[in-house]
């Protein structure tokens, strides 16, 4: 192992460069924090990652706080409902209508992530990507620290505060001693696979539809992108899943003034996504902070997974704001406790989107008509639309007082 080079310093060290690292260095630069961002992968990789493009108006507003806003505004389509393709017939839910004027915008989290990667070079915030063996010290007490390999050459960084953006596999969370976590878990028995084409979207809105032959969801990036989602068995493979192979099962899964207008086209690229419903308690254990994917999942069909670590983000910011600008110490311990009041609200509502959607292989011929039923009863009246569209566009950030 190679000598430890000089031990470097800063007040938050952040791991992982995805969208959760890379926004909550950008606002705590901006606010005069310093901070350090390792990750494992290389820029390339991470913005290889093809992931969500839904995003609330909290975090709509967060970005722009960082200063990183100027090309969603320009590129970003802001969305004022969606469509529930029920068994052939659409049912529009109109958000900004039934929710006082709020709507979601359409941008890639591919985007955001170069935006933030962007501002971050401009800014010259400090990344260290490809840190190898990054190993997460004394968390329990006031002086914690990461020691990491980078380039053949082994570095300490000391730190007041850790924060864990590293995902579900990352090391942030396995750092934590067995028997402090709670672990809730739902695993589902299929998958999303998705397309990605340089194809015009079928429709203006997001379609949601609800199939015999499993669950379908429209969706783009761009009016020129988009990106298609299929349910399929956990088992499948996506070498199995030609080009033609996707638009028919597509076309089949939609109604037929939708099959009719779908505009095809060569992949460019296709992924199968397992769906999990996964929360840890608490999320935070000394001077470690977990956000993201490092401590809760949830499945994409109710569009909650870039959005809830935007939630955890905003957070631990506001706090860290008040540590270092006011020595508000005592609010660090609120951090979990803020943040699960949201995430469990956007689990119940991505777990009844996913039920209410889905084809289930075990479901009975009573179950599938209950489906049926409830989301005939949540489309035909006005309550019921409201509480879809209020969970939708997302509740708001508390205050950190």
């Amino acid at each position: 192992m190679p000598a430890v080079e000089e031990v470097m310093k800063t007040q938050v060290a952040i791991i992982g460069a995805g969208p959760s690292g890379l926004l909550l260095g950008q606002l705590l630069s901006k606010a005069g924090i310093d901070n350090v961002i390792l990750e494992r992968q290389t820029p390339e990789y991470v913005l290889g990652r093809i992931r969500a493009g839904v995003l609330e108006q909290g975090m709509v507003d967060l970005l722009r706080e960082a200063g990183v806003n100027e090309r969603m505004e320009q590129e970003g389509l802001i969305h004022e409902g969606f469509e529930l393709a029920l068994d052939g017939r659409l049912e529009h839910i109109d958000l900004k209508t039934l929710t006082g004027g709020k709507t979601v915008m359409v941008y890639g989290q591919t985007e955001v992530t170069r935006d933030l990667m962007e501002a971050r070079n401009a800014g010259k915030g400090k990344s260290f990507y490809q840190a190898r063996d990054v190993t997460l010290h004394d968390l329990k007490n006031s002086a914690p620290y990461v020691t990491f390999e980078h380039n053949g050459e082994k570095h300490r960084l000391d730190c007041d505060y850790i924060a864990g953006c590293d995902g579900f596999h990352g090391v942030s969370r396995k750092s934590i001693p067995e028997g402090v976590l709670t672990e809730f878990e739902r695993v589902y028995p299929f998958g999303w696979l998705g397309l990605l084409a340089d194809t015009p979207p079928v429709h203006h809105d997001l379609i949601y539809a609800r199939h015999e032959s499993g669950f379908a969801l429209c969706s783009m990036r761009s009016l020129t992108r988009t990106r298609y989602y299929l349910q399929v068995p956990s088992t499948e493979k996506v070498e199995d899943w030609s080009d033609e192979r996707f638009w028919n099962e597509l076309r089949n899964r939609l109604p037929c003034e939708q099959a009719q207008k779908l505009v095809i086209g060569p992949s460019l690229e296709k992924s199968i996504a397992p769906l999990r419903s996964f929360v840890v308690e608490p999320m935070q254990y000394g001077h470690l902070f977990l956000l993201g994917d490092a401590a809760h999942i949830v499945p994409p069909t109710g569009a909650k997974g870039l959005n809830l670590a935007a939630s955890d983000v905003n957070t631990l910011y506001r706090i860290l704001l008040k540590v270092y600008q006011e020595g508000r110490t005592d609010l660090l311990k609120k951090y979990s406790e803020i943040c699960l009041r949201r995430i469990w609200k956007a689990e119940r509502f991505s777990w009844w989107m996913t039920s209410m959607l889905h084809d289930f292989p075990n479901n009975d011929a009573f179950t599938k008509r209950m489906q049926q039923t409830e989301l005939d009863y949540f489309v035909g009246s006005e309550a019921g639309r409201r509480t879809i569209a209020e969970n939708y566009v997302g509740l708001p950030y508390e205050d950190i007082e």
